[in-house]
């Protein structure tokens, strides 16, 4: 049997702005022809199908899309909720679904019910907040992410004996995992991390939640969100596992619609030297180490990077910050001039000066009047 896993989707996230359908899409559209060419049985979608609760309606037309189009390539589809779902509104429609050979797991109590595909056995644990499953499943008060999907396994574990193999389905921040700063916190309700033991005993977990692909043994994995989230995941390679059950794993890369970087330097030579022309393309985040700080800085920028996104200061020999000025009784032109001079590491210009005393002038004028 193969399984193409994946997670993560954040259908409806934006990028600093930047709209990530298009990408999203052609994800979708690398998917579908993975299943074809790859004679893929299952697609196991290991949470965070969507970025919100409430996602906005391309968003949810996208995934309607992605669903029929997987499907009429001839794969069953597993799909569970993750921390950023809602998963009332996931599983709504789902047991029409499950006709079509799309199932959707989104409640906890369905999380030791399997989905039978050629008696290989799929259980559906959607991201388990402790606090809310704690009375139904007489867990002890302050019971943590261990303890609940503890719990699950359990139960799947006595259920997975009478198959012929098992695939557990997964969201949740297994101990050891590498996070990057796109992830939402789950630590709400208990302990965050769940350790790797507790699920032993099944043939392949599919993990969601941590958006870079990871190893956490053999048969338990993260296969990683399918687009770059945050800078912080510049370096990594997106996709899915492909895995032969019994037999290899194998990681299938995904198309990079646009890559992402961070470049740091200072601004002439930012925008002069060669070895940056490879990041003209790239969505970036820009820190400059001008010992004082350039004007104008983030047009300069775009002008060679057009997808230059985020923009920081680090000078260089940067000395601390001497003690503010007393601010009460001194003219507020004075005040937002010595702001200027903090900030940028040298004074306003004449012409500047004189536009901040206007605008100062204005604003008490207006405030008379009013």
């Amino acid at each position: 049997m193969r399984i193409l896993h994946t997670s993560d989707w954040h259908l409806g996230r934006t990028f600093h702005r930047e709209s990530l359908l298009s990408g999203q899409a052609a994800f979708v559209d690398h998917l579908v022809e993975t299943v074809r060419a790859e004679r893929v049985d299952v697609v196991a979608i290991a949470g965070d199908v969507y970025d919100r609760a409430l996602p906005p309606v391309d968003a949810v037309a996208l995934l309607d899309e992605a669903l029929a189009r997987l499907s009429s390539a001839g794969a069953r589809v597993v799909l569970i909720s993750g921390n950023h779902d809602s998963a009332l509104r996931l599983r709504f429609g789902s047991a029409l679904f499950e006709s079509a050979g799309v199932h959707v797991r989104a409640s906890p109590d369905l999380s030791w019910e399997p989905v039978l595909v050629d008696d290989v056995a799929f259980y559906g644990i959607p991201y388990l907040e402790p606090e809310l499953v704690r009375a139904q499943w007489e867990l002890p008060k302050g019971a943590s992410h261990t303890a609940a999907i503890t719990y699950a396994m359990d139960r799947v574990r006595a259920d997975a004996a009478r198959h012929r193999a098992s695939v557990v389905l997964a969201h949740c921040f297994v101990t050891g995992g590498q996070a990057s700063d796109s992830e939402r916190d789950i630590s709400v309700g208990g302990v965050a991390h769940v350790p790797l033991r507790a699920f032993d005993g099944v043939d392949y977990v599919a993990l969601g939640h941590l958006h870079g692909r990871q190893r956490m043994s053999e048969t338990v994995r993260y296969s990683g969100s399918p687009l770059a989230y945050s800078f912080s995941e510049a370096g990594h390679v997106k996709g899915s596992w492909l895995v032969t059950l019994g037999s290899s794993v194998e990681f299938v890369p995904a198309p990079v619609p646009r890559p992402v970087g961070r470049l740091r330097g200072e601004l002439e030579d930012l925008l002069t030297h060669p070895s940056y022309a490879s990041f003209e393309d790239h969505w970036l985040q820009v820190t400059l180490t001008d010992a004082v700080r350039p004007k104008s800085a983030m047009d300069r920028l775009r002008a060679r990077f057009p997808h230059t996104l985020a923009l920081s200061f680090d000078p260089v020999g940067a000395v601390p910050a001497a003690q503010p000025a007393r601010l009460s009784g001194r003219p507020e032109a004075e005040v937002a001039l010595d702001f200027v001079r903090e900030v940028r590491g040298e004074p306003a210009a004449p012409e500047e000066e004189d536009l901040l005393r206007q605008a100062i002038e204005a604003s008490r004028a207006k405030e008379t009047m009013a």
